[in-house]
């Protein structure tokens, strides 16, 4: 099923998985509307699920049809992951088995490392070698791990896992807290996992003022007890907190961090300022092990990615950095002996 129409530029092919389910719902629209790769760019999207969501995935084609996006250039879905991530630029993995009631968490691991072998191994298969790879469904840093693996013709530094949404979290509660709007609020961090384990830090963060002032974070909010204790552990718990309140997991701000992490991403981080995303570490920043999908501070200048680094840790950061990265350890050791991974 495919439908021709958006002229100008060459298109870009996008590739969505779990194109059925709710994030996709909110993402695919700030796709096809231009609000993520820009609004003269069209873009070809190819859409992945399972068989049995395929009837579903066809009225949500529908639904990108009937809005008469002027970027569409295509619409495509399929069961099968080569047919999806063919001669894809972007590849968004947001599909993932959710932890059910009585599920332990390698039961998660197994299950959704399976499918994230896969998906690397379709990518490696028929993608660009340049495409960018965003892994969404959780456990999302473990995941993109195993993917990349499993896409050993991809450079690893393709392969990303979202903060994003806790970042976006963390700017809220302090934009809230201060009474300013959370675009002011500049490098915030997210270290590390995202779990419970995160440590969102804005220690390094400031309020960017009208005028071009800087104020620190830490001097505008003096109440530094909040800052390391009850405002971390709201933004680690937030996701649980939506769940317990909406009965059903974040979506709308998930599909809103996703299109902030691929839009920063393809156009870069401005002069002065970073964003947080999870990598897989090379050894060399911060004491965080290689291998492990981790989430730091970058800067991204023509796609690059680049670990930030120079800031000065302290100790109460160090021993939370150090929690999460312990976490990812053990998750990283566990999930490769399930999927049988070198």
């Amino acid at each position: 099923m495919e439908v021709e129409g958006a002229a100008g530029t060459e298109p870009i092919v996008v590739t969505v998985t779990g194109a059925a389910g709710q994030i996709a719902y909110s993402l695919l629209f700030s796709l096809a509307k231009g609000d993520i790769f820009g609004p003269s760019q069209p873009i070809r999207l190819q859409l992945l699920d399972i068989p049995i969501m395929q009837e579903c995935v066809a009225g949500v084609v529908m639904e990108l049809h009937d809005c008469s996006f002027p970027l569409l250039a295509s619409v495509m879905h399929t069961g099968i992951p080569d047919e999806a991530f063919a001669n894809c630029d972007a590849a968004i993995l947001v599909g993932a088995m959710p932890r059910r009631e009585g599920m332990e968490r390698r039961d998660l691991l197994e299950k959704n490392g399976m499918i994230f072998k896969i998906q690397g191994a379709s990518l490696n298969r028929v993608a660009k070698k340049s495409v960018k790879v965003l892994v969404v469904g959780n456990p999302a840093n473990t995941n993109a791990l195993i993917a990349s693996r499993f896409a050993p013709s991809i450079p690893p530094t393709q392969f990303t896992s979202l903060t994003q949404l806790d970042q976006n979290r963390a700017q809220a509660q302090i934009a809230q807290k201060i009474g300013i709007r959370p675009p002011q609020i500049k490098n915030v961090i997210i270290w590390g996992n995202h779990s419970s384990t995160q440590y969102p830090d804005v220690s390094h963060a400031y309020i960017l003022g009208a005028d071009g002032s800087k104020t620190p974070v830490m001097t505008a909010i003096p109440d530094h007890a909040y800052l390391r204790g009850a405002f971390v552990t709201t933004v680690q718990g937030r996701g649980k907190d939506v769940i317990r309140a909406r009965k059903l997991s974040s979506a709308m701000s998930a599909a809103k961090a996703i299109g902030d992490h691929m839009r920063v991403w393809w156009f870069g981080t401005a002069p002065g300022e970073f964003t947080s995303m999870g990598v897989i570490s090379d050894g060399k920043s911060y004491g965080i092990d290689s291998n492990i999908v981790y989430s730091l501070p970058v800067t991204i200048k023509g796609g690059i990615i680049t670990p930030h680094t120079g800031l000065t840790i302290d100790d109460f950061s160090r021993e939370l950095m150090e929690k999460t990265k312990q976490e990812l350890l053990d998750e990283r050791d566990q999930a490769l002996r399930l999927v049988k991974a070198d």
